[in-house]
């Protein structure tokens, strides 16, 4: 588990999400799919 703490808008949620696609698990299909919305 991981628990990540910081203020409002300062970029929790970009970080934890690209730590997770640079350690391969969310794959380059989801990635993408996510773009085009």
């Amino acid at each position: 588990n991981v628990v990540v703490i910081g203020h409002v808008d300062s970029g929790k949620s970009t970080t934890v999400s690209h730590l997770i696609y640079q350690c391969g698990g969310i794959d380059k299909r989801t990635i993408e799919k996510f773009e085009k919305v």
